[in-house]
């Protein structure tokens, strides 16, 4: 299934209003790249999209063990930096805390079924973006 999103931009600083069909968000730049700060930028929507991705993955997982857990928590930080001829480099580093009574097994197994989750495997994975 395809996935498809509608940006609607407004003249106010880079202000957009994003949907999916089902649900809308407002988007934006900060005020240093002359936004109005009024919501996500497309880099936060990016790193938002992995985080929810793999906690859902590791509730997921737990649900299905029948494993007992309560709040799943992720901390993502991203640094991109410029290389040779513009291409950007980027390192993300993600710290995911799991509440409950779990062995060491099972939280490593859970750590291991986030980084294994759909839009991280898609980030690693080839892209083609062509013009409709």
């Amino acid at each position: 299934m395809a996935t498809k999103i509608n940006i609607k931009n407004l003249q106010e600083g880079y202000q957009s209003i994003i949907s999916n069909g089902r649900h809308s968000i407002v988007g934006d730049e900060p005020v240093a790249s002359k936004g109005t700060d009024l919501g996500f930028s497309p880099t936060d929507l990016v790193l938002a999209g992995l985080a929810m991705c793999k906690v859902a993955t590791v509730r997921f997982i737990a649900r299905k063990n029948n494993w007992e857990i309560g709040e799943v928590n992720a901390d993502l930080e991203q640094v991109v930096k410029r290389g040779e001829a513009g291409k950007l480099s980027t390192s993300i580093q993600v710290a995911i805390k799991i509440e409950g009574d779990l062995t060491d097994e099972q939280r490593a197994e859970l750590l291991h079924q986030a980084d294994r989750c759909y839009v991280h495997r898609m980030i690693e994975g080839e892209w083609d973006i062509a013009e409709a």
